[in-house]
């Protein structure tokens, strides 16, 4: 099982993630997709007169913007992903974290309000869908509350994070990260093509990697719990998460 972590801004004209997907589901891969969809969650929100707030990095979410997210992310995103996959002939079943108690979630921080970060993985329904033929494509929104609580809250996760969470529940062969950069970059803006979990660990604790690069090298962590090496690639390019499966000298930072 792999489990790969798209998002919009890959999807653009030359992105060929989602034939990459369909084709190694229609081999016999076993994948579960894991999307964010910041840019289009931000449209929305305007749409709707509601300013967007971010405190270091990350989304504010309060109790009006979270309808938005969980709207945005569980319902237009996901089931736009689904339908794009099954038009390409691979079965496809939308999820969100909250569905089967997926992502049992934390309150990140009050600062940021119904932000969470992932507590627990019950890979279970995951597992379900996989293993009956289907890819599974979730949505990283999460649960407040452990199983049987009488009240429960929604939380907004960074898709990152819930990718490197349930990567190591399912202690997958692989988490790959397709993004806008090649992988990793030095200080001369080089790709650097393996790091360690010490070098990783160290490059999040000195702020030497920056953005969105913190939560990917901070879930490649969390993934190396469930033994799972983790792959940074540029998912704009033609084929690339084929390349990444089928090539062991393809663009990419390995982490593991």
């Amino acid at each position: 099982m792999i489990v790969v972590k798209i998002g919009g801004s890959t999807l653009g004209r030359h992105d060929t993630s989602l034939d990459d997907i369909v084709a190694l589901h229609k081999d016999g891969q076993r994948i579960v997709v894991v999307h964010g969809g910041g840019a289009m969650i931000s449209e929305w929100l305007d749409k709707h007169g509601i300013e967007s707030r971010f405190v270091r990095g990350l989304r504010v979410t309060d109790e009006e913007a979270l309808d938005v997210v969980v709207a945005v992310l569980a319902g237009v995103v996901n089931k736009h992903l689904v339908a794009a996959l099954q038009s390409r002939g691979a079965k496809a079943v939308g999820i969100a974290g909250a569905d089967g108690g997926i992502l049992r979630a934390r309150q990140f921080d009050e600062e940021l309000g119904f932000v969470g970060e992932v507590a627990h993985v019950d890979p279970a329904a995951l597992v379900e869908i996989v293993e009956t033929g289907s890819v599974a494509v979730m949505a990283p929104i999460g649960i407040m509350g452990d199983a049987g609580a009488t009240e429960s809250q929604l939380l907004n996760v960074n898709a990152d994070t819930a990718a490197g969470a349930v990567a190591a529940a399912l202690e997958a062969e692989c988490l790959i990260f397709l993004t806008d950069v090649p992988g990793v970059l030095d200080g001369d803006g080089e790709l650097i093509e393996s790091l360690s979990l010490d070098e990783a660990e160290q490059m999040v604790d000195a702020e030497t990697v920056t953005g969105g690069m913190i939560p990917k090298l901070q879930s490649a962590l969390v993934a190396a719990s469930g033994g799972v090496t983790t792959l940074i690639a540029d998912g704009r390019e033609e084929s690339a998460l084929m390349r990444l499966l089928n090539d062991p000298e393809a663009q990419a930072t390995r982490i593991s």
